[in-house]
This record gives structure tokens, C-alpha cells and sequence, in this order.
């Protein structure tokens, strides 16, 4: 062996030892849409006293991860997003009813001296003071806060069977506002017993929650020497607990809003991991047996890398500690079908190599294999992966989860090929044996697809035109289903609430709109959800309306169980559906960018048409099938677009070489020839991905069934319009412009007269 096979046959040894280990002693770290659990998203407001920034929300999350860890939930996780809002998630909490409650209430404990009995006129906040109800609905008039929350050290419920109170809460006050408790009660104290002035009022979020006499006992003026008093009122066991725990917690710096929630059973989230291991699986083994069935030995050599990269890319995913996600959990399973795609572009490279220079060795070829395929797998890779940043920065939630294991899947799969498949296939290539018998390696031979190409020769690009006139009708149907059909987006882009339920007996679906119709819920849609479940979209409805809503279905339903939940605000509905439009424009205009350094601006401006006509066309087709359009979607049809500029990049990188070693053949032959060559890699990536994507859908249930559709459309798409739609749009162009073709490169240890090495401004070096 070469030196630089053995340091790759030691590297890739020592990657997959690693990756083992961390595979073998550590758990991946799953996400709520997994495991179970509830997940919301709070807004901080600006209020009288504080703005809404970094500062006073990391304040309000600290008060409030102190009220969860009250609530008993076992490992909550809560995280600033931005400049004002805080992430909460709760594992296994499965009726948020409680935990909403708690979070949400500001919790602003204030005590007052009372002034009198107050009057309509005055209810309200005063510059002086304010007017509120008391606990028995009397008016009082209130003078300003003497003494506030921050000063209570501690408070706890406790049941006072001996003076017959019931649930009380006691407070327990700091040094100095002890002092500031007994000169409050001393000042009541000087008014006569039974005079509503010798009552001190003791109000939580603008509402008298006690008014306490001061008693006969306390002197004017000498108040409650003690540092503690006790809140006394009609409490029930969890209402005096949950009191206490918010005053413990202590007063939120700022007020907050549920503007999301997300609620997944723990079946949902098991059966989701077990048909994705089922599809990944079933989807693994049906490319590896189609790669190896199509490149023999070297086939069987890129299914042993494609395994070691499964193990690499989870080793990866759980060493980094990254959350994964039901779409990122797709997103690991797609990745595997895409792996093969440097494989590919090597050994149709390499095939080419063996037939155009008799005599050659079997090593050589894959040598200039890899060396030539290299630009093409870069490019192709960095467009992926400008797909998985957008995920990632303009994502929401899960569809995050995504965009990381996408990258990372890329980063895995380049490692897979170009490190522990060349360290294989290099040492298989200087076995006579499989040098001397073409059946067996599966390169020497030019494969089906080719041989039948070159037999039949197909002028495809006599007539460009007639391609775009087809894809203009495409185009054309797919608006027509936009307008008509209309796009059904999801609660994600709409807000509003979308709940899944399981019923113990079954319901049919004009049973449920009848019995929550009669319930007051006139406005929910339901549908069936498969399995037998229903799905109720409504608009805004709080978690008591939905506690309520899912009484209403027990009736027809017997025991019915909530397996999914998401609710949307309308403001954070509206702010995902504008960065959905700013993620496409931006994915367009950043690969438009990287297309025109890395190409011609012809190439790239063609490339950049077809990922438009590939974004109609998909979201035409789920117009027409009343499919949903949400972040899942969206993740998707990212993926589609990086995935149908990959390869246009291949196609394009083919036409540059070929013309620069042509350059007075017309551009039209030069095309032709480049997408016949190229036809085998793209024939044989794309069944790659459709294994995959086609076990998913059948074998992924109803989470991933519209992901693995809308990718399946799309790479049908894609691989249709990177050649007859991107390379008519590039021919048409071309002739329009008039731009010289680009010139050869030259031998990279070739000088010129001055002794700088020469280099074509035209020429980016780019192989396939």
C-alpha cells in the first residue's frame, strides 16, 4: 500500500473505533416530539417598569425555571431565544393545563393600606393608589404599595384545622420588610376595630386576594412585631399550594404570553423512533444491494462505507449533544440515501477513465476517479449545506433539529466516501484478481444505462425550446392548483390549535363535528388522522376550552387520549409564515451567488430557474392533493432545492469541461454529450434517495408521510429539471449572449514566460 492509502486506512480504523464507542456507552439526547412532553414558547412584554430585553428576560427565566422546579418536573429545560422570548420544556408533562397556569401568571404581590371603601367611579388604578373588589366583592380604596413580593423569603401552605381557617399560606418576610410588616399593621391598628381602615390588603396581579383585620390586640402604632403573617381566604388544597409556589418563585420581572405550545404522547414519539429505524433499515440495505448490484465489488466496498457512515454520523449526533428531532430523526435517514451520491460520481468517473485510455489499470482509473469527481462532490455538498444553515437559522423547533443532522450527515457522508471508501477500494485495486476480471469489479464494465445511451445516441437539445414549453405547462397546471385548490397551510403559518386525539371507541368523523358542534366548538374542522384517531383544528382556543373540547369527544368516544397538541399564536403565525418567504429567498439568492463565482453566470442563472420551476411545481402538487404546507414542508422543500442545484451543479460541471476541450463544436452538441454522461450518476443517486424516501413513506407513519411525499415529488422534480429545464434555459442564454466559451485548463506545471503558472480566468478547475 501507498503511504497515503495507509493513513487513510488508519484514520478511517480510528474514526469508526470512536464512533463505536460513543455509540456503545452513551444515549442520544431525543426532543419532546420523541420522548414525550410539552414544549412552549413564551413572549416577554414590555411593561410599566421594565422593556422587554436580554436583561429582564434572563431575569424572568430564572424566576420562572424556580416556579418549575416547585412543580416537581423531572429535567425541564428552559432557554432564551433571542432578545425576548424563553423556551420552556417539560418531559413527559402531558395536560399543560397546570404548568400554563403557573408560568403564566405574573405573580405581582403587593400589600396596601386600605383608605376606605371605594366606589365605581374610583375602580382602577389611581395616580395615588387604586380601587379594587375585595375577596367578598366590597370596593376598596387602596393607598400605594407599602411593602411588595421581593421582601417575602419564604412562603409555604399549610392547613389550620385548630383556628378553623382551612388552607392558609404563610409568608415569612425579610429583616427589613419585617419592619416595613409591623409599621403597615401599627398605622391600621390606629383606627377602630370593624373600621375597613384598619384592614390591610394583600393583592396578587391586581386582585384582592386577603384584607385581614388588624386585631384589638395590636396596639397604635406597634403593629405586628412578628416577621411572617398568614394569608387567610377560601383556598382550596392546590390553590393554596400554587399560591405559595408563586410567591416563593417570585414576582415575574416581566409579563409573559403562550404564543406556542406543542404536546406529544409517549406512544407517538415510540412508534415514530421504530418505523424510522424500520424505514432507515429496510431503506439501507435496499441501496446497498442496488449499489452493489450495479458496481460488483466496488459496490459492496462504497455499502461497507455507507454503514460505517451510518454509525459515524450518530456517533456525531450524540457526542455534540444535539437534540434530535422527529424531522432530524428524517433528516439521519435521508442523509443515508444521499451518502451514495460521491460514491457515485467517482465510479462513473472512473468508468470513463477505464474505457477512454486502453491499457489503463484499474488502480489508475480510481485514482483519476477521485481526483476528478472531487470538485463536483464539493460543490454538491456545499450546496446541501447551504439548505441545512437556512434550516437552521430560519427554522422553528424541530425543523432545526433537521438542518443540524443534515450537515451532519453531509459532513459524515464526504468522510464515508472520500476517506474509508477510497482506503478501500484502493487496496482492492491492486488485487490482480480484481483487476483481471471485469465482472467482478464493476468498474472496467461502462454499466447498462451507459452502454444503452451510446448505442441509441438521443439528440435531446435539437430543439430547447420544446423543454421549456413543457415546463412552462408544468408550471402553468401547478399555479392553476395553487389558485384554485388553494394552499392549505398549516397551523404553524395560520396559528391556531391543532390537537390529535385517540378514542377508545371509534368515531366517525361527522359523529365528532356533530358532538362538538353541540358543545359549542361550531367552528373546528376534524379530520381522521389515521389509525383510527381524529384531529380537531380550531382557532384560538385556551388549554381549558380544550380540556373541554376533549370532554365533549369522550362522550361519543368513551376514554380519549390527547396524542398530539400544537397551538400557535396568531402573532408568531404570522412571523413564521414571513420567514418561511425569507428562507426561499434567501436559499435562491445564496445559490444564485455561489453559482455564478463557481460557474458561468449563464450556468447559474439556469440552474437558479429550475430551483424556482422545482418550488412551484411542489407546492402546486400539494395544492392539488390538499396536502398540509407547514415547517415539515418547508424543511423539505429546502432539502429539494439544494438536492436539484446538486445536480445542476454536476450537468454544468460536465458542459464546462467538455467545452473548453472543444470550444469551436457547437454548445448545443457540447450539452447533449455532457447530460448523456452524466445520466448514469443521476439515474443511480436518485434510487439511492428513492429507496429511502419510499421506505419512509410507507413504513413511517403519519408524521413522516407528508415529508417523505413531498421529497419524493421533489427529487423526481429536481432530477427532471436539472437537465430539461436548467440546461435549455443555459442554452437559450448562451445564445443570446454570445459569451466565448471557456478555454482549457492548463498542466498545472505549465509557466509562462515570466514563471507565474498560468491559469484560465474562466476556468474554475472544476471536474466531474
Amino acid at each position: 500500500m501507498t503511504r497515503a492509502t495507509t493513513v487513510r486506512a488508519v484514520l478511517a480504523a480510528a474514526v469508526l473505533l470512536v464512533s463505536v464507542l460513543i455509540t456503545l456507552t452513551m444515549s442520544p439526547r431525543l426532543g419532546l416530539d420523541l420522548q414525550g412532553g410539552t414544549r412552549m414558547v413564551l413572549q416577554a412584554k414590555d411593561s410599566a417598569t421594565a422593556k422587554a430585553d436580554r436583561e429582564s428576560t434572563d431575569r424572568t427565566l430564572e424566576v420562572l425555571r424556580r416556579r418549575i422546579d416547585s412543580l416537581g418536573v423531572s429535567e425541564p429545560t428552559l432557554t432564551r431565544s433571542g432578545e425576548d422570548r424563553i423556551i420552556v420544556e417539560l418531559p413527559d408533562v402531558q395536560d399543560p393545563r397546570k404548568a400554563a397556569e403557573v408560568i403564566g401568571r405574573t405573580a405581582q404581590l403587593s400589600f396596601h393600606a386600605v383608605l376606605g371603601p371605594g366606589t365605581e367611579q374610583e375602580k382602577g388604578g389611581e395616580a395615588a393608589g387604586l380601587t379594587l373588589p375585595d375577596e367578598e366583592g366590597r370596593l376598596l380604596a387602596l393607598g400605594q404599595a407599602r411593602l411588595t413580593g421581593a421582601g417575602v423569603k419564604d412562603a409555604g401552605a399549610s392547613f389550620d384545622a385548630q383556628q378553623g381557617a382551612g388552607w392558609t399560606v404563610a409568608l415569612d418576610f425579610h429583616k427589613g420588610a419585617g419592619r416595613d410588616w409591623t409599621r403597615l399593621t401599627g398605622e391600621a391598628a390606629c383606627h377602630p376595630a370593624q373600621d375597613e381602615r384598619r384592614r390591610v390588603a394583600i393583592v396578587l396581579d391586581d386582585r384582592v386576594i386577603s384584607s385581614p383585620q388588624v386585631a384589638p390586640s395590636v396596639g397604635c402604632n406597634v403593629g405586628l412585631p412578628s416577621g411572617s403573617t398568614q394569608i387567610t381566604g377560601s383556598f382550596g388544597a392546590d390553590e393554596a399550594r400554587d399560591l405559595a409556589l408563586l410567591i416563593k418563585g417570585g414576582a415575574l420581572p416581566l409579563p409573559v404570553e403562550i404564543v406556542e405550545q406543542r404536546t406529544v404522547g409517549p406512544t407517538l414519539g415510540a412508534a415514530a423512533i421504530d418505523a424510522s429505524a424500520r424505514a432507515a433499515l429496510i431503506g439501507a440495505a435496499a441501496t446497498a444491494l442496488f449499489i452493489t448490484f450495479v458496481y460488483r465489488l466496488f459496490g459492496a466496498l462504497a455499502a461497507t462505507a455507507l454503514a460505517a457512515y451510518g454509525v459515524i454520523s450518530y456517533a456525531a449526533l450524540v457526542a455534540l449533544g444535539v437534540t434530535l428531532t422527529l424531522p432530524g430523526l428524517a433528516g439521519f435517514v435521508l442523509a443515508i440515501g444521499m451518502a451514495v451520491d460521491a460514491n457515485v460520481l467517482v465510479f462513473e468517473r472512473a468508468r470513463e477513465e477505464y474505457a477512454e485510455r486502453s491499457g489503463r489499470s484499474l488502480r489508475s482509473a480510481m485514482t483519476a476517479g477521485f481526483r476528478n469527481a472531487w470538485s463536483a462532490v464539493a460543490d454538491s455538498n456545499v450546496t446541501t449545506l447551504i439548505a441545512a444553515g437556512l434550516l437552521f437559522f430560519l427554522g422553528s423547533g424541530p425543523v432545526k433539529g433537521f438542518g443540524v443532522t443534515l450537515a451532519i450527515g453531509v459532513l459524515a457522508s464526504m468522510f464515508s466516501a472520500l476517506v474509508i471508501a477510497r482506503a478501500l477500494t484502493e487496496i482492492a485495486s491492486r488485487s490482480r484478481f480484481v483487476g483481471d476480471y471485469r465482472g467482478v469489479n464493476g468498474i472496467a464494465r461502462p454499466g447498462r444505462v451507459r452502454t444503452w445511451l451510446a448505442r441509441r445516441d438521443p439528440q435531446l437539445f435539437r430543439s430547447p425550446r420544446r423543454w421549456l414549453l413543457i415546463s412552462t405547462v408544468l408550471i402553468a397546471v401547478a399555479g392553476l392548483g395553487i389558485v384554485v385548490r388553494g394552499v392549505d397551510l398549516g397551523v404553524e403559518f395560520t396559528g391556531g390549535r391543532l390537537v390529535e386525539y385517540s378514542t377508545s371507541r371509534p368515531v366517525d368523523v361527522e359523529t365528532a363535528r356533530t358532538v362538538l358542534a353541540g358543545a359549542g366548538f361550531g367552528d373546528a374542522e376534524v379530520t381522521t388522522a389515521g389509525a383510527g384517531d381524529l384531529s380537531v383544528r380550531t382557532g384560538d382556543l385556551d388549554n381549558h376550552e380544550e380540556h373541554a373540547l376533549r370532554a365533549a369527544l369522550a362522550e361519543a368516544g368513551g376514554d380519549t387520549t390527547k396524542v398530539r397538541d400544537e397551538l400557535i399564536g396568531p402573532s408568531l403565525g404570522d412571523e413564521l409564515r414571513r420567514n418561511a418567504l425569507i428562507a426561499l429567498a434567501v436559499a435562491v439568492l445564496v445559490q444564485l451567488a455561489y453559482l455564478a463565482v463557481r460557474f458561468r453566470w449563464t450556468f447559474a442563472l439556469a440552474s437558479v430557474a429550475a430551483l424556482v420551476h422545482d418550488v412551484i411545481l411542489l407546492v402546486g402538487a400539494f395544492a392539488w392533493l390538499g396536502r398540509t404546507v407547514d415547517g415539515i414542508f418547508l424543511a423539505a422543500l429546502l432539502t429539494v432545492i439544494g438536492y436539484s442545484v446538486n445536480d445542476s451543479v454536476v450537468v454544468f460541471d460536465r458542459v464546462r469541461e467538455l467545452w473548453a476541450k472543444a470550444r469551436r463544436e457547437p454548445v448545443t452538441t457540447i450539452a447533449n454529450r455532457a447530460v448523456l454522461q452524466t445520466v448514469p450518476r443521476t439515474v443511480n443517486t436518485g434510487m439511492g434517495a428513492l429507496f429511502i424516501l419510499a421506505a419512509l413513506a410507507v413504513l413511517g407513519g403519519d408524521s413522516l408521510e407528508d415529508f417523505a411525499l413531498a421529497l419524493l415529488i421533489g427529487i423526481c422534480v429536481g432530477t427532471y429539471s436539472s437537465v430539461l429545464t436548467a440546461v435549455p434555459v443555459a442554452l437559450t442564454l448562451e445564445k443570446r449572449a454570445k459569451i466565448p466559451p471557456p478555454t482549457r485548463k492548463r498542466a498545472s506545471g505549465r509557466t509562462s514566460r515570466t514563471g507565474a503558472k498560468r491559469r484560465d480566468p474562466l476556468d474554475n478547475g472544476a471536474r466531474v
